[in-house]
Order: C-alpha cells, then structure tokens, then sequence
C-alpha cells in the first residue's frame, strides 16, 4: 500500500492491485491537466486544483464510508468494496477541458458521465474484466442499490469532497461541510443510504452550505463571464474552419473543431473517443494563446480577453431583463468593434441559471430514526420543508464586452 499527503484530507493510502493501476494508467493521470473548476480561476487565485485531486479525495472519502458502515455490520465482498472504490476513483474520468465548460461546445449531446462509462468499459477490456463490477455500480446495474448511491445520489462522496475542496482551494470557508462526520452517520436501510437522526443538522448544514457554494462560486458572475469568452472564441473557431480557414489547433481539438459530432457518432465511432482522451486545458491554452494574433478581430479579442483576464461585465436580474436592454448593448458593441449586429453574438449572450436547495423530485435524503424507522429530510427538516427549499432560485446574466 503507498500513501500521498492530500491537503485536504491529509494521508491518504492507495490500495495495491487494481487501484494502484487505475491510478498510474495514462487516461486516469491525464485529470492532472484538467482543472477541477476550469475558469473559477480567473476569480479565486486559489482554485487551480484538478480534477485528479478530487477523484483521490473521493476514492479516500468512499474508503472511509466503507469502514464507518463495516463497524454497523454492512459488510461488503472483496470484489464489492474494490469495485465501489474503483467506480469512485473513475467518475470524473470522461470530464473534457475545463471540466463543465466545454461540454456543450465540443460535443453538445453527449454528457461526461457517458463519456466516464465508455472510458471505463473501454480500461475494462484492457484489464481482462477487472472493472466489471465497478461499470455494474456506476451505472445502476448492480444488484445493491446502496452502492450507486454512495456515488450519485443527493448525499453522495463525489459532493462531499467537491465542497470541502473547491471550499479548501478558492479560500471560501463557508463551504466546509464537515464530510468526516456525515461519513460517520451514514447507515444502509433497505437497500439505501440513510443517515443517523443525530445527522439531521450535519445534512441541513450540507444542504445549505452547496446552495451557497453554487452561488457565490460556481455562478459567480466573473466565472460566468469568463466562460462566455472561451465558449465564444471556440465557437468562432469552429465557424471559421468550416468557412476553410486555417487555424492552429492540437489534432485533438482540430478534430472537434472541424467535425461536428452526434452523440451517436461518439458511441459508435471509436475515433471520437480516442481524440477526445487526449484533449486537456492545455490544447485550448495553447491554441488560444495562438489565436490572440490571429487576423480575424473576433477570435483575437475574445482570445486576448481570456488569456490577460480582460471579463467581459456581468449584469445581474432576479427578475425579467429591461425591454431592449440586450438590443441596447448589441449595438453599442457594434459601433465599438466595428461589427455587425450578427457578429456580436459573440460579445453580448443572455444566461439563466436556476438552482434549488434540495430536489423533492429525486431519490430523498433518507433519515434512519432512533425506533428503526425511516423518513426523509423534508419530513424531519422544518428547513428543507420550507417553498424556499424546494423552489429553484432563477438568476439571469447579461454578459457583455464592455463598453
């Protein structure tokens, strides 16, 4: 067994065998060139941690709920509990650059988790079957619904470690939800994760600790800003080399920049899968920094923008946006880049964004009582019971190029 030091969670122990191989193998190690947060960097200094951080710190959370529900007689087999941790270690591995960024610009209907599962049954066919088990618990196949859960669920580990890290690396400590404990109180009850009625607070405290977290980082209005500029600049890109110009770009970025993918082309054409495992943050810095000179205004300014942290400014509505706010923007960009109404689609975009508390559509927060009995969090939880809970909250962006 070797050990690293986590700075979130401290030693953490790697299992020999199968684990120790998922970790060395190249497609695991290639989340050390994607950042956890993608552009929330441009915000909190701080948060330049990758995605292979949190998918250790998940692995060594999940480890720790295995040994807390072995002391309350939830036993699991050898090939239960290795399948489990290798599921956790490899739930972010189908993630593209900049995490959640470019999902909808690179290949719009196809989401990472797909790409997680074709990555791991394409790892499980080198490894002779070995993840077999851990396909079976990531998809929901598995016959113990209780492990799927531990890795997505609305009390998940993936959840637990994303907060205490992103809370850890951009310095927001509000967003320390204190897993160690919640990890203590989690149970199994038929057949699905419940957590001790001692917990109730741990889990109010998680729940309202994540809407915070969502809102006053990962929809902070600079990283929204900043994301429209990458977004805008790979849309160009694309634009432009379908119009047959030239562009520089790794072959694994041209590739999805010339082609246009279906999800169904993805499953069905092991090219896509192979070009997109070798794209990381590197491939869209790289090129980016390439295209600050480009000719074409559009691609060098929105380029030049992202690199020297020139953000586009955000303006923020809880309600609905002004008659002819955008219109308004739209043309006094226009008058200042010299551009047409069409072309500043690339400088001004109107975003909503909703986000609730708590979902009362999903699988519930499951509370094991004191008398054996089972409920859930909006039946224990004057909080979670509340309109304000359940309602998602809706904010809508106008990102714009400033004037």
């Amino acid at each position: 067994m070797k050990y690293i030091i986590d700075p979130v969670h401290g030693f953490t122990p790697i299992d020999d065998g199968l684990i120790t191989t998922l970790v060395k193998h190249p497609l695991f190690q290639r989340l050390t060139r994607i950042r956890q947060l993608g552009v929330e960097g441009i915000v909190y200094p701080g948060a330049q941690h990758t995605r292979f951080q949190h998918s250790l710190g998940a692995y060594h959370l999940t480890r720790q709920a295995v040994s807390a529900l072995e002391v309350k007689g939830v036993n699991l087999e050898k090939q239960e509990r290795e399948g489990l941790l290798a599921a956790i270690l490899l739930h972010d591995v189908g993630h593209g650059p900049f995490s959640h960024v470019l999902e909808n610009v690179i290949i719009p209907d196809v989401s990472h988790e797909q790409i997680s599962q074709m990555v791991m049954e394409r790892m499980n066919r080198e490894l002779g079957g070995a993840l077999t088990v851990a396909i079976e618990i990531f998809t929901d196949k598995y016959p113990k619904h209780f492990l799927h859960e531990l890795i997505s669920s609305q009390l998940d580990i993936d959840r637990l470690d994303y907060l205490c890290r992103d809370s850890f690396f951009t310095g927001v400590r509000e967003g320390n939800v204190g897993a160690a404990r919640i990890i203590q109180m989690l149970n199994v009850k038929d057949d699905h994760i419940a957590v001790d009625e001692k917990g109730i607070y741990s889990i109010e405290n998680y729940l309202m600790t994540r809407r915070m977290m969502y809102w006053q980082v990962y929809f902070h209005k600079t990283a929204v800003a900043a994301e429209a500029m990458l977004t805008g600049a790979l849309r160009r890109a694309r634009q432009m080399i379908h119009a047959g110009t030239d562009l520089f770009a790794s072959p694994a970025l041209d590739f999805f920049l010339r082609n246009d993918i279906t999800a169904q082309q993805f499953a069905d054409n092991p090219e896509c899968l192979e070009n997109y495992m070798e794209l990381d943050d590197t491939d869209i810095i790289s090129a980016l920094k390439v295209w600050m000179k480009n000719g074409d205004k559009i691609l060098s300014v929105l380029s030049n923008n992202f690199i020297n942290r020139r953000v586009f400014k955000t303006d923020i509505y809880d309600g609905d946006v002004p008659a002819g706010c955008v219109d308004g923007i739209r043309k006094q960009i226009a008058a200042k880049l010299a551009l047409s109404n069409e072309e500043t689609d690339f400088f001004v975009c109107q975003k909503v964004i909703e986000k609730d508390m708590y979902n009362m559509q999903a699988d519930q927060i499951r509370i094991l009582l004191r008398n054996g009995g089972v409920s859930t969090m909006p039946e224990v939880s004057e909080i979670i019971r509340t309109d304000t809970a359940a309602t998602p909250y809706r904010k809508t962006y106008i990102v714009h190029e400033r004037l």
